[in-house]
């Protein structure tokens, strides 16, 4: 999994903002959040605005610390963060049955990190759905730099109203994607649209299970921090999911929390409290140096004013998918293989 460096972290901060642009972004990105006062139903409304704002302000710092998949894995023990990164993408292509002159979506697709691991897996074409102009620029490089610009493309459009056919695509799956969106059943439908009859949909979505109460204040806490650190408008609940899915007008046929299951713990490579060489961007003192290293390069005008507070926020939002999942009550691998009926 190939990472930027310094220097290619500095070039990319703010995606395709402005340098002049990016201070005013971070106010109006904070000020959807409820640590800053926001208000969930202000996210929904401009969820295109708050979502595209936070992959311009954090997409250079997700690719630097993470590399080209972002999210997160089940992990065994003999396992590298990598492997399992590339293990968990083999799991989707594998429950759909993905092999080459299939024609798949991938949902909120970031800068294509999954889309060319499952075509070079499967041999399927793969086009990546994404709202944000940044993303799909870096990812048409790397679609060229790796030789899969012939398979494999991207189209700019939002996912609760994609410009695609009806019964277009073999296959549909979305990788913690689609919690971005602010209504699961307007967004599941449009995938059930462009979806052929008879096929599937897979997806690993980000939720808080059953051990969540919403009258629990330091479980809201924790919510608020991973809504905040990774622009959500809010996180749906497992069941909420479920009958979303169901309400679409998709048949059910694999539903699971891996995180349940995982010998490792899905959070173990942002956890503070753990030190790793293969993983040192994101442990306790990987974070401590990008942090100095940002604010370095803002303070001698490199990075653009206001990139020490996107690192700021980014941080909290880890910290907050850390306790909620050492609590238990948020899984960022909910998953669900399911058919759209004939």
């Amino acid at each position: 999994m190939a990472k930027a460096g310094a220097m290619d972290l500095a070039s990319g901060l703010g995606g395709n903002l402005s340098r002049r642009d990016l201070a005013s972004a971070v106010d109006q990105y904070e000020k959807y959040h409820s640590f800053y006062g926001g208000e969930e139903d202000k996210r929904k409304f401009n969820y295109t605005d708050m979502v595209n704002k936070y992959y311009d302000l954090a997409t250079s710092f997700y690719e630097y610390g993470w590399g080209q998949s972002f999210h997160f894995a089940n992990r065994f023990q003999d396992e590298t963060l990598q492997e399992s990164i590339k293990r968990h993408e083999h799991f989707l292509a594998l429950h759909l049955g993905l092999k080459p002159e299939m024609k798949v979506l991938d949902v909120g697709c970031g800068i294509g990190g999954p889309l060319r691991e499952i075509a070079r897996f499967s041999g399927a074409s793969i086009t990546g759905l994404n709202n944000n102009g940044y993303q799909i620029s870096r990812g048409t490089e790397l679609n060229k730099k790796y030789g899969l610009d012939k398979t494999c493309d991207f189209v700019k459009a939002d996912f609760m109203k994609m410009p695609l056919a009806d019964n277009t695509y073999d296959a549909v799956y979305a990788i913690e994607a689609t919690c971005h969106a602010p209504d699961a059943v307007g967004c599941y439908k449009e995938i059930w649209r462009v979806l052929k009859p008879g096929q599937c949909f897979a997806a690993y979505e980000w939720c808080m299970t059953d051990a969540y109460d919403p009258h629990n204040e330091h479980h809201n806490k924790m919510k608020a921090e991973i809504e905040l650190g990774n622009g959500l408008p809010d996180i749906r609940t497992t069941r909420q999911c479920l009958e979303a899915a169901k309400e679409a007008g998709f048949e059910i046929l694999v539903e699971d929390d891996l995180a349940k299951t995982s010998p490792l713990p899905w959070y173990l490579p942002i956890d503070p409290g753990r030190f790793s060489l293969s993983s040192f961007r994101l442990t306790r003192l990987g974070r401590f140096f990008t942090r100095n290293l940002v604010w370095v390069l803002e303070s001698i005008k490199v990075a653009p004013e206001g990139s020490g507070r996107v690192s700021q926020f980014l941080e909290k939002g880890a910290d907050g998918l850390v306790a909620g999942g050492k609590k238990e009550i948020f899984t960022p691998m909910y998953f669900f293989l399911a058919r759209k009926p004939l």
